[in-house]
């Protein structure tokens, strides 16, 4: 292990609680009918307890009889990785998230759906959303599983990572249609994660900008093309003198609907000939946003003429 990712362990371990981090971190086992969601029976969604990313529905969510959460199947889209198990004399498939590498539980071939699948999960690695809550939490895209519509935008937000977020957001907020814009982490699996969490690969988080924008007055497509005119979208981690992961080309899409388009724009920009090397922007699904320090808001206002690596291209 690196000296930055020991320094990742100790600062997410100052996050979670003792026994989150001993089942996510280190593969620990909860005890059984102990636990926070074993018999819980709310509809809402699961989540990763360090990175948020979607794991679970309750609505495939079963009484197993074990004393942990049991589901059926993964939430749809959810990126669930699956790992032989050999430990304790016994062959196990383990389950663990795609971003944040927590160890969830198991699966096992003894399950009530179609598939005859079990996923015992650890309630220690899961936060769980109530429905009511889903559309406040950034998760407002799963409501259709539980038969609630979401409400009609008048407002949308495409949270987007392109170098340091200064000079995006300095360029973004003056586009048509952008009502308000704050920079801010995300992508990462440290939960809170401060300025200095980010710049040594530890945390995991790009430096990136939320732009809260009128559906009515402008669009996601026409936000996106101008991103990847305001940035080198061919330097994956790096713009100008900014190196690194914290740094990266990233569209951090909030729907099927952004990821559609996401795809669409940066096909069309690579294929458009106005870079010499490929496109490497990532997709990735949005997770949990949090808002960078007060200093770093507005600053190219309140600092004119001070250091940015973007600028609009033709």
């Amino acid at each position: 292990m690196s000296t930055g990712e020991k320094a990742g362990k100790i600062e997410l371990k100052s996050k979670l609680s003792p026994m989150e981090f001993h089942v996510t971190q280190e593969c620990g086992t909860e005890p059984p009918f102990q636990n926070a969601y074993w018999n819980e029976h709310r509809d809402g969604l699961y989540v990763d307890v360090v990175s948020g990313e979607p794991l679970f529905s309750s609505k495939d969510k079963f009484d197993s009889g074990t004393g942990w959460p049991s589901f059926t199947r993964p939430v749809e889209g959810a990126q669930v990785v699956e790992k032989r198990d050999a430990g304790f004399g016994m062959v196990r498939t383990e389950v663990r998230s795609k971003q944040a590498d927590s160890h969830l539980g198991h699966v096992f071939d003894d399950g009530p759906g179609p598939a005859g699948l079990r996923y015992c999960i650890n309630s220690a690695s899961l936060r769980f959303i109530p429905v009511a809550e889903l559309e406040k939490a950034g998760y407002g895209r799963f409501l259709p599983l539980f038969g609630v519509a979401a409400a009609k935008a008048t407002e949308e937000v495409a949270t987007l990572a392109g170098g340091c977020f200064w000079g995006l957001e300095d360029l973004l907020r003056k586009q048509p249609g952008v009502i308000r814009i704050e920079a801010g982490y995300t992508g990462g699996t440290l939960p809170n994660p401060r300025y200095e969490d980010t710049h040594d690969g530890k945390s995991g988080h790009a430096e990136a900008v939320r732009i809260v924008f009128d559906p009515a007055k402008t669009s996601y497509e026409a936000l996106l093309r101008f991103f990847f005119r305001i940035h080198d979208p061919t330097t994956l981690n790096r713009q100008g003198n900014d190196v690194g992961t914290q740094y990266r080309s990233a569209i951090f899409y909030g729907s099927e609907e952004q990821r559609r388009i996401a795809e669409k724009v940066k096909a069309e920009v690579d294929k458009s000939g106005k870079w010499k090397r490929p496109v490497a922007t990532e997709l990735a699904p949005a997770g949990p946003w949090y808002r960078a320090e007060e200093y770093h808001q507005d600053y190219l206002v309140k600092n004119p003429g001070g250091y940015t690596c973007h600028w609009i291209r033709d």
